[in-house]
């Protein structure tokens, strides 16, 4: 039966120092290895390839389309306290939304922006 075990999602970046950085001291996500160009990063499943590319549009240039994954986990309330000490630039506030998530949004230096979301407790408060 066919099952997916992780996503990787591909980046470009103007500044790869600056992004893989800002990754791994503002998001905790980790280093699994570099080559030439590029740094591959992971933060559990969730897997980031990162690729210098000085030349091309930054991601926040295109605005609303600079959303590239919406990560579902667990203990949202604890991640985003932790992003907000570290200093992560929150691109959209923790919030309850009608969908039955509760997320919030992260961007990078580049202006590729991230979503955190888990499912609302229907027993909760």
């Amino acid at each position: 039966m066919f099952k997916v075990k992780a996503t990787q999602h591909v980046l470009a970046v103007r500044d790869l120092e600056i992004t893989e950085n800002y990754f791994l001291d503002k998001l905790g996500f980790s280093v699994r290895f570099r080559v030439d160009g590029w740094s591959f990063l992971s933060l559990g499943g969730f897997h980031v390839m990162v690729g210098h590319c000085p030349d091309e549009m930054s991601a926040g240039d295109t605005n609303e389309h600079s959303y590239f994954a919406y990560v579902n986990c667990e203990s949202i309330d604890d991640l985003y306290q932790d992003y907000q000490k570290r200093g992560a630039d929150i691109c959209q506030e923790i919030a309850d939304k009608p969908w039955g998530l509760r997320e919030f949004g992260v961007a990078t230096p580049d202006g590729h922006r991230i979503m955190f979301g888990e499912d609302i407790d229907p027993g909760g408060p």
